[in-house]
């Protein structure tokens, strides 16, 4: 440590310091005509140390600006350490702790040896005297009220009992005592810390009925546990409401993680949801569309309440070797069917509450079938169709012929439809003929006509009735068309353009015969007949199916005009007139046999 007169200390405070712009220690000052609190603080350049000779009272005071007056009494203040400023004001020292000379009770000053302190220096040695500055008091400094000057007119209450230490440099400062703890025994607003003890969230509540704490018998009803605080009481019945809260979390949580389990647990590995038995409800009618899937079936009947879930439906269906040739159409079934029971019934021909249309079939057959399905007096749905068909949404073209026997023939499109007792005739003509128009509307029959040298699409479905009728199979329909084809060529000179079809007299006498007279066919006049009109019937002569069709909208191109069936199942078509009469010949050959 540097001590006056025996070297340079420390060199002065610099801007680059890390403490720049601390206001420094709160030690009192005596600086002429400036205020030590509210004064900016003053920087002095540095300046190299004067050195100083003999004892305290013969030193003098380094020179610091040029033109800066000496600081009066012998006031300027050094640090202990090396002579540092902070923020231009140097430390006040008492009580020996530095070169400021003291005042003692008596009025009279001495110097830190005991010397007497005469006026303005040490042993004699007189400074000019200065103009004593009043103190100008900061309103934050406790002593800014008592403190006016420091000429000796003020008592110093640095050295009574009653005065706070004097400050210190920020050296010299020690860390302040701890307040000595209150014993646990004599506090009122003591509360355990975190590891003082255990929370009393997990407290036993058992244990604040034997509290014997003086100070809180003592506190009362005004004290802490007393009326209108928080008590005992209210401490359990916060800690009650707490556990409850806890609890009620943990159990939803755990209610929601048991249900998903046993949802992916069923889901994965568990049984469909299922009926049992055979039903236990009314009847119901389930309509089920062509082309549907197993899933869809079961959508179907989950929907009328048949069967409780679709997967207990696919799984049965799959269970069942014949659960595939479900088909589309109407069923009557029971509610709350087991779906083993659905899966059975509904491959049971008696559940089937259908009607089917078979290809080639007639109007007339399809209109009995309507009246059986429907329970109805016989020719109902045949007088509906003779008065209704025009509303039943056939297409403009249908009716082009005035010759035409029923308008509604040929657009009765062979499938399967639902037919339940309480539906009218007309619902099912109707559903039959909007088939006919989607099945017809996948082909341009207007333009094929025209390439076929046809007049109308009408003409077309004609000729598709007429293969469908004369083909045994789906192989001959092809080469029937072409026959149907050739023979209306104006070139045909064997035929006369005459297609002599016996399925066209057939239709007309409404009978099925194969056995005809060629004397009682050749001269029965009637548009139907093509052994007595040339060309094609006024209309269609039954319902003709896709692949009849499809033939004659595309005939194979082969030159046949004659075709017999020997055997009944199996059709020869040849192209000249005399392998024609050959196959007759065997023919009749045969029929002599049986």
């Amino acid at each position: 440590m540097t001590e006056y007169g025996r070297g340079p200390g420390s060199e002065p405070w610099h801007p680059e310091d890390p403490l720049y712009g601390d206001g420094g220690w709160g030690g009192q000052e005596a600086q002429a005509a400036q205020s030590p609190y509210g004064g900016q603080p003053q920087h002095y350049p540095e300046q190299p140390q004067q050195p100083q000779y003999g004892d305290w009272g013969t030193g003098q005071q380094a020179d610091y600006d040029q033109g800066q007056q000496q600081h009066a009494q012998g006031q300027q203040q050094h640090y202990v350490q090396g002579q540092q400023q902070y923020g231009g004001h140097a430390p006040q020292q008492y009580n020996g702790q530095g070169g400021q000379g003291y005042t003692d009770q008596g009025g009279g000053q001495y110097d830190q040896n005991g010397r007497p302190y005469n006026g303005g220096g040490w042993d004699g040695q007189q400074y000019p005297p200065q103009q004593q500055v009043p103190y100008a008091g900061d309103p934050n400094d406790p002593y800014g009220g008592q403190a006016v000057a420091y000429d000796g007119q003020q008592p110093d209450y640095y050295g009574t009992p009653d005065a706070y230490p004097p400050p210190e440099p920020p050296s010299r400062r020690r860390a302040e005592p701890e307040p000595e703890a209150e014993p646990e025994s004599q506090r009122t607003d003591w509360d355990p810390g975190p590891d003082q003890g255990e929370h009393a969230f997990f407290a036993d509540d058992d244990e604040d009925d034997t509290d014997d704490d003086p100070q809180s018998r003592r506190r009362g009803k005004g004290g802490k546990g007393g009326k209108g605080s928080k008590g005992k009481g209210e401490k359990k019945s916060r800690n009650g409401c707490a556990c409850l809260v806890v609890s009620l979390v943990l159990l939803s949580v755990g209610g929601g993680v048991t249900y998903f389990g046993y949802q992916f647990y069923q889901s994965r590995f568990g049984s469909a949801p299922d009926y049992a038995g055979e039903g236990t409800g009314g009847q119901v009618t389930v309509v089920i569309p062509k082309g549907a899937f197993g899933s869809v079936i079961g959508q179907k009947l989950k929907a009328a309440g048949v069967v409780k879930s679709v997967d207990a439906f696919v799984a049965a269906q799959a269970q069942n070797e014949n659960g595939d040739k479900i088909q589309a159409g109407s069923y009557l079934l029971k509610k709350q069917m087991s779906a083993e029971s659905a899966v059975a019934l509904m491959l049971d021909p008696k559940s089937q509450n259908n009607l089917v249309v078979r290809e080639g079939q007639r109007n007339v057959t399809v209109y009995e079938a309507i009246d059986k399905q429907l329970d109805l007096s016989k020719g109902t749905t045949a007088d509906v169709a003779k008065k209704k068909y025009k509303s039943l949404g056939l297409p403009d073209w249908a009716d082009a012929d005035s010759d035409i026997k029923d308008p509604l023939e040929g657009f009765l499109y062979p499938a399967t439809y639902p037919a339940d007792k309480n539906m009218k005739p007309e619902t099912v003509l109707k559903d039959m003929v909007a088939q006919a128009n989607k099945e017809y509307a996948k082909y341009d029959l207007e333009a094929k006509a025209k390439d076929l040298g046809l007049e109308d699409p009408l003409q077309v479905v004609t000729v598709a009735s007429l293969v469908q009728a004369e083909g045994i199979t789906h192989d001959d329909f092809k080469k029937m068309a072409s026959v149907v084809y050739n023979r209306l060529k104006p070139t045909n000179d064997v035929t006369n353009q005459k297609l002599e079809f016996d399925s066209t007299y057939n239709y007309l006498k409404g009978q099925s015969k194969i056995d005809i007279s060629v004397a009682e066919i050749r001269n029965y006049d009637d548009p139907y007949n093509t052994y007595f009109y040339k060309g094609l019937p006024p209309g269609p002569i039954g319902n003709p199916g896709d692949e009849a069709l499809r033939a004659a909208l595309k005939p194979d191109g082969g030159a046949w005009m004659f075709f017999i069936s020997i055997d009944g199942k199996k059709t020869d078509f040849t192209k000249t007139l005399a392998e024609h009469e050959k196959l007759v010949q065997k023919f009749n050959e045969r029929r002599n046999k049986d």
